[in-house]
């Protein structure tokens, strides 16, 4: 709509320059608002101001000449000036409703656009170390980096998903090590379990599955060599679960990307040398330092010990010189918001590999706080226990969980109430949603078993729908387009959550306050078109956050 307004502005401003009420000959950017108070029409432009200056005239002025020029468009119902010179327009009911017609005609694509004209993106996330379950820490950054991979696909994007696997380091020798203790004590042998290892009962449960399968054999080989072995396993069993996890949560990831083969194809060495050739990195103390401060860094940061020991810094140079080496023009990388001190290191990186450093985009998500009818739940105990993201999903459901992950800006905390989650009532935001997708297919099946025909695309005579809440709709399905792009360009998928609830809420209040089927056919299938686009678009929008849309609950 805005679009189509833009262009008749366009139109009139060229005939005001013909016409010779106008002089500059010069047509500007048409910037184009929706009004904060709906009483001030449907949109608004500042144009006649901008414009005051290079055609020596009152915006007042230019602003009577634009409307004189608009006055015989007949998808405008009223057009006024405000103020020093805004310019409110309302468009015409009929121009509202042609958006149904789109919506039926694309369906599915409808709300998806080629504004990021395949540019490459990939979006990194949960990425947690292979030494633990899932918790619901990572469920939200599951949801958030699928969620916005997602709207930026649908925007246009080429997008990568990908999940990086931190399977090199100190991490890994500590599972192997608290395995092998585990699985000692299992055989009876007298040892000490460090703080510092892993204390989960899931460890105790790897540790029997290597006694199945291996009986005492890490007894009798020596402890390093036994280390190194369970570390490889534990790790790979852990993985699968991680996998399994996802899958469960509806995360398809196009991409595993190991830390360990950095190393093993010298990647790592490599990115070190370039930044050395590159004059960013010196010695200090016996340490390779990289100059993180010369691109805005508070301090420089260290690339290899003392010890000859590389950092997971200079493993992050590695994976990002990787990164854009495969032709991606912007990385997006979803981390815990405890990592917001490492942010402009690593975009000190990515300009020290000569990228600009918004080719980089960080996505901090803030903690969860799980709760049970409002009372907090203890999220883990001194024995390492915690809630994992499958138990959750298990008592909840996939499509609450991320529903309600994705309610709040990634970088709000979050309070997620498992009973509230789990409730079939207006107060569960993602059963009240879904119920609006489950309510339209029942109104549909009620037709058909009437034998009332729900026309299709084009064939629906809208001059039927005279109320203001049928109109109302049809304004708020013409924005969600819109609203999706917004989502995209600023990797917030929260928007797409506030305007489900938005048009579900608009739903349920048309339907308890008008009959869709009435005695009259022409309206019953005017509305019957208007509902299937309301569905058409709630299916658009929880496909866009891994949600399903029931027909039925």
């Amino acid at each position: 709509m805005k679009d189509r307004l833009r262009q008749q502005i366009q139109a009139a401003l060229q005939s005001c320059f013909d016409a010779g009420t106008l002089h500059s000959g010069t047509v500007p950017e048409v910037q184009i608002e929706v009004p904060a108070n709906p009483d001030h029409g449907d949109f608004s432009t500042n144009l006649a101001m901008t414009m005051a200056r290079v055609e020596k005239k009152a915006p007042r002025q230019i602003a009577e000449a634009l409307i004189a020029a608009l006055a015989e468009s007949s998808s405008l119902e009223r057009v006024e000036i405000a103020g020093p010179g805004f310019i409110n327009f309302t468009l015409a009911a009929s121009c509202w409703y042609e958006v149904l017609d789109e919506i039926v005609l694309k369906g599915a694509d409808y709300g998806r656009s080629t504004f990021g004209q395949g540019h490459k993106v990939q979006v990194e996330f949960v990425s947690a170390n292979p030494t633990g379950p899932l918790h619901i820490g990572h469920g939200r950054g599951a949801a958030t980096g699928d969620a916005v991979a997602a709207v930026l696909a649908a925007a246009g994007y080429d997008v990568q998903r990908e999940y990086y696997i931190n399977d090199a380091g100190n991490q890994m020798r500590t599972l192997g090590l608290s395995l092998l203790l585990r699985y000692r004590q299992l055989l009876d042998v007298q040892v000490e379990f460090p703080k510092d290892c892993y204390q989960g009962e899931y460890v105790v449960e790897l540790a029997r599955e290597v006694i199945k399968a291996e009986a005492g054999r890490y007894l009798e080989i020596p402890e390093e060599e036994a280390i190194k072995a369970l570390g490889r396993y534990g790790g790979g069993c852990i993985l699968e679960g991680i996998r399994d996890d996802l899958e469960a949560f509806g995360v398809k990831l196009d991409n595993w990307f190991s830390e360990q083969g950095l190393f093993d194809r010298g990647e790592v060495d490599a990115g070190l040398r370039l930044l050395a050739e590159k004059g960013l990195t010196y010695e200090q103390d016996g340490a390779v330092w990289f100059r993180t401060t010369d691109f805005g860094d508070d301090k420089d940061r260290v690339l290899v010990r003392s010890n000859g020991e590389t950092t997971y810094f200079a493993s992050d140079v590695a994976y990002h010189l990787e990164k854009f080496g495969r032709g991606l023009e912007t990385v997006i990388d979803v981390w815990g918001a405890d990592h917001h001190g490492y942010v402009p290191r690593l975009k000190a990186v990515v300009a020290g590999l000569g990228r600009a450093p918004e080719d980089l985009q960080v996505i901090l998500v803030q903690l969860v706080s799980l709760l049970r009818e409002g009372e907090p739940v203890a999220m883990s105990t001194r024995s390492g226990e915690f809630i994992t993201l499958r138990e959750v999903i298990e008592e909840v459901g996939k499509d609450a969980c991320r529903f309600f992950f994705l309610t709040r800006r990634a970088d709000s905390q979050l309070d997620f109430d498992l009973e509230l989650a789990k409730r079939q009532s207006n107060d569960n935001p993602v059963y009240y949603v879904q119920y609006a997708h489950a309510r339209v297919c029942s109104i549909s099946r009620n037709a058909v078993e009437q034998k009332i025909a729900i026309p299709e695309q084009g064939q629906a005579d809208l001059s039927t729908l005279t109320l203001d809440e049928e109109l109302a709709l049809a304004k708020f399905l013409a924005r969600y387009p819109e609203t999706v792009l917004g989502a995209a360009r600023n990797y917030e998928p929260h928007r797409i959550v506030y305007y489900l609830q938005e048009l579900a809420a608009q739903l349920h209040s048309y339907y308890n306050r008008q009959r869709v089927l009435v005695d009259d056919l022409a309206t019953s299938q005017s509305r019957l078109y208007l509902i299937r686009s309301v569905r058409i678009v709630l299916a658009n929008a929880l496909n866009l956050l891994g949600v399903d849309a029931p027909e039925r609950m």
